[in-house]
């Protein structure tokens, strides 16, 4: 029997993942499928229901669900739980278990695509939605410097750092967390003394509303800082065509893309990824869609 995997979000147009999940499918030569399933708010119960049945392995979550399947799980690991937000869904004989891989996604990417060491360097976040609280909270475990939130919605930035203030007090770890308002009249003094900045917004995606922009001018961009966008479609975003010219290190989504789904992979199939093949079947399917 035939078996599925689901990609949960509303809109689906940029994802590639269909692609590069499929061949890392097929290389084991395993009688799974795998499909965009585009979601409006309001087919989610369905949707759910679907995931139970015996045919589905699970899916994964993109924007604007990660934070929304938290509550629809029958149980959530750890990591999720913490973070808040869910981006892989186990089906486990009709019960649909909640994971998190966006962190160790990033800070993989980070570390080995990038060269970048996160402990006791000051970071700004762009965006307070499920991404940013995956790649914040990790961040925290790495024991950073500083964090600032920089939000559309100044509430929901000053609701990830509450999270992040308490969690850091309970696992023991010191540093400060601020929450602003983004866009900012203050936003070149914020970011001044950041050594990273992450991009986990949608601005600049291509197909969004908010393709052709970027979270932050050029201006704005510290020389020597690296910019990290987890924007993957275009390869080249606004912002890190700014930050180039500003003088900063960049590096794309994609890598995280691809870290975060082999490591989903591993949680439907209990293989190994291989990620080599999934890399390079991303880059194929960002060529062919003018990425």
């Amino acid at each position: 029997m035939t078996q599925y995997i689901g990609l949960i979000g509303y809109p689906l147009k940029h994802s590639i993942s269909p692609e590069f999940q499929q061949a890392a499918l097929d290389y084991y030569g395993l009688d799974i499928r795998y499909e965009s399933w585009e979601v409006k708010a309001g087919d989610m119960t369905s949707v759910i229901n679907r995931l139970r049945q015996p045919r589905n392995l699970g899916a994964n979550v993109t924007v604007p669900y990660k934070e929304t399947l938290i509550g629809l799980m029958d149980e959530l690991a750890e990591l999720a739980r913490i973070v808040g937000a869910v981006n892989t869904v186990l089906n486990k004989d009709g019960k649909l278990a909640g994971h998190n891989t966006d962190g160790c996604g990033f800070l993989k990417a980070l570390r080995e695509d990038a060269g970048f060491e996160p402990k006791n360097k000051d970071v700004m976040i762009l965006g307070a939605g499920g991404a940013a609280r995956a790649v914040s909270f990790k961040l925290v475990s790495e024991k950073v410097g500083s964090i600032i939130i920089a939000n559309r919605s100044l509430g929901k930035a000053d609701n990830l750092a509450k999270a992040l203030r308490q969690w850091a007090a309970t696992s023991d770890v010191k540093l400060g967390i601020r929450s602003i308002a983004l866009p900012s009249p203050e936003i070149e003094k914020e970011t001044s003394g950041c050594q990273l900045i992450v991009n986990c917004t949608i601005l600049g995606m291509r197909y969004s509303p908010d393709e052709g922009k970027s979270p932050l001018p050029k201006d704005a961009i510290p020389k020597g800082a690296l910019v990290y966008d987890l924007v993957y479609n275009p390869l080249q975003t606004p912002l890190l065509t700014a930050a180039e010219v500003a003088g900063a290190g960049i590096l794309g989504g994609l890598p995280m893309l691809v870290y975060q789904g082999a490591a989903s992979f591993k949680l439907w199939t209990g293989r190994e990824a291989p990620i080599d093949i999934m890399l390079d079947a991303a880059k194929k399917a960002l060529a062919g869609s003018g990425g």
